[in-house]
């Protein structure tokens, strides 16, 4: 799973890749970072829990989630009729899982905004009509052929013609696919369709460092455009957390504590960012290691067990869970079974956040 950063030129996407990766890079004691090529990588996603685990359970090494990033270059107006990059850049937002928005919640005038004024709301609505349109053009080439299809006695051509025009209707009313209340069935083939506007979506507000919380106005404003889509909106400033990725973990904490933030922001956008994907963590915990798996929400056992080896989701035959809460509560694995806290769960055990689980396969 990946999310794709995107943004207008000079909204400070690049700032923003950049100080996420030189984070990761500055923290690898902890937080594994890996570069895969100049403009993707992997980021940690911070979580305490790991932490609170350890505190219980010593071990020798702690590895966090991590989820993949890609640095899209700039969309400009007309992209989806081959302005600027074009195709290109809508190609590359096709790949990912979900899209991350950066809108530059900030004055500079040594920084000229593309469209002359600061006006993140707009920017907004400049990218999702572009990708709109892009999503239109892209069903209107697939539909007379799905068309063609359908009228055969074949009932999953005919499924995915009406998906399709479904899709194509609620686009014409100016409204991202994303809006669209559809059938597992319907979202399962609007994924296929490779569809932009069906990808969830996370706004960064990039802003100034007189506002770090984002409780200015261009903020707010943002909060109440992503709300008519039921997006989550991240208040960060690219330029300090930039500045926080080269210092030292006292400078850093003194940095933060000027600012008045308790964690970097980009701590609160990597978990923000793995929400909006759809994912969720659970946990193995032993002498060796401490680590946070991950795995979709709605997983069962056999499916989360699988991403630590494909074997174990085959010759699954049952886990062994329990909660955080009750290992702060018993202290020791020991008790939690001396307890009856340790579950044991089939086959149908559907994951929940946060599970510290043993398999037995």
């Amino acid at each position: 799973m990946e999310a794709g950063i995107v943004g207008l030129p000079n909204v400070g996407k690049s700032t923003l890749f950049n100080a996420l990766t030189m984070s990761q890079a500055a923290q690898s004691a902890n937080y594994p970072f890996c570069t895969i090529e100049p403009n993707e990588g992997m980021v940690s996603v911070p979580d305490d829990r790991l932490q609170r685990i350890t505190a219980l359970i010593p071990t020798k090494k702690v590895i966090p989630a991590a989820l993949k990033l890609v640095d899209i270059a700039g969309i400009v107006k007309g992209a989806s009729e081959g302005q600027g990059l074009g195709n290109k850049f809508l190609s590359h937002i096709r790949e990912v899982d979900a899209i991350i928005q950066v809108v530059r919640c900030f004055e500079d005038p040594d920084v000229i905004h593309v469209a002359g004024k600061v006006d993140p709301v707009s920017d907004m609505e400049t990218i999702e009509i572009e990708l709109l349109l892009a999503d239109m053009q892209h069903l209107e080439n697939l539909l007379p052929r799905a068309e063609r299809a359908a009228k055969s006695t074949d009932k999953e051509a005919r499924f995915k013609y009406d998906s399709m025009k479904k899709c194509l209707d609620h686009l014409q009313t100016d409204k991202p696919l994303r809006t669209l209340a559809l059938t597992e069935p319907e979202r399962a083939a609007v994924k296929e369709f490779g569809l932009l506007t069906a990808k969830p979506i996370l706004y960064v507000a990039n802003v100034d460092e007189s506002d770090v919380t984002g409780s200015g106005p261009l903020v707010q404003a943002v909060r109440k455009q992503a709300a008519k889509s039921g997006a989550e909106v991240v208040p960060v400033c690219a330029k300090l957390e930039a500045e926080l990725a080269e210092l030292d973990e006292a400078d850093r904490a003194e940095m933060l504590a000027g600012a008045g933030l308790e964690e970097p922001a980009l701590a609160s956008l990597a978990r923000a960012a793995y929400k909006t994907l759809g994912l969720q963590s659970y946990f193995t915990a032993g002498e060796k290691e401490v680590r946070a798996w991950t795995i979709p929400v709605g997983a069962t056992a056999p499916q989360a067990a699988g991403v630590i080896h494909t074997d174990f989701e085959k010759k699954f035959i049952r886990g062994e869970i329990y909660s955080l809460a009750d290992l702060e509560a018993f202290k020791t694995e020991k008790e939690i079974r001396a307890h009856g806290k340790l579950r044991v769960e089939g086959k149908d055990y559907v994951m929940q956040d946060g599970d510290i689980c043993h398999w037995l396969v």
